[in-house]
């Protein structure tokens, strides 16, 4: 059914007036635009003061000597040795941590926990010989000399490792006597030709 002519009016003003313009005046335009660009203006330096106010905490933000010297510090060292000098054995913790508590730790591929009676009773059996021939020439998952060369550990020292391990677990062996000191042949400084006499 249509609606009477006075409705149609009013309906029509009503959709009129909800579709009117926010900016009426000129002025009120000007307002807008200015407002549109100093706003985001007011905003980023606003930021820009708070971020460039904060302490300085990277690098360069503490310059004092031992900061300077963490920094600089070199990643690896390089350690040169006198194949000739005196051999300086390691103690059977220092190979431990260097060479077996990789595994014996956490008791990887069924290597006997460092400090586990349980592991280590059926191995202590074996005595210091068995243990040593199994660390020589391998055993399980662990690769002979477990995975070292005789430039790296001697043999006494892989001892010294057995030793402090199987002592960890309760064990009762005797620290492996030191090898002999080995005697170094040294070549006599050959002597200068005398010069000719004229």
């Amino acid at each position: 059914m249509p609606l009477p002519e006075d409705q149609r009016e009013i309906s029509m003003s009503d959709a009129h007036n909800e579709h009117e313009a926010f900016i009426k005046t000129p002025k009120q335009l000007i307002l807008v635009v200015l407002a549109a660009f100093i706003v985001p203006v007011v905003i980023i330096l606003l930021l820009v003061t708070y971020v460039g106010n904060e302490p300085k905490v990277g690098a360069g933000g503490n310059d004092s000597a031992e900061a300077v010297a963490a920094r600089i510090m070199p990643v690896a060292k390089l350690e040169v040795k006198d194949p000739s000098g005196p051999r300086v054995y390691k103690t059977g913790e220092q190979v431990y941590k260097e060479l077996c508590g990789a595994c014996h730790v956490a008791g990887a591929a069924g290597a006997p926990k460092y400090g586990a009676a349980g592991d280590w009773g059926p191995r202590l059996g074996k005595g210091f010989d068995g243990l040593l021939k199994s660390i020589l020439g391998g055993k399980g998952a662990m690769p002979a000399r477990a995975g070292s060369s005789p430039d790296d550990y001697s043999d006494y020292e892989l001892g010294r490792a057995v030793v402090y391990m199987a002592n960890s677990a309760g064990g009762k062996l005797n620290e492996p006597a030191a090898p002999a000191p080995a005697a170094h042949a040294e070549a006599a400084p050959a002597a200068a030709p005398a010069p000719a006499k004229k």
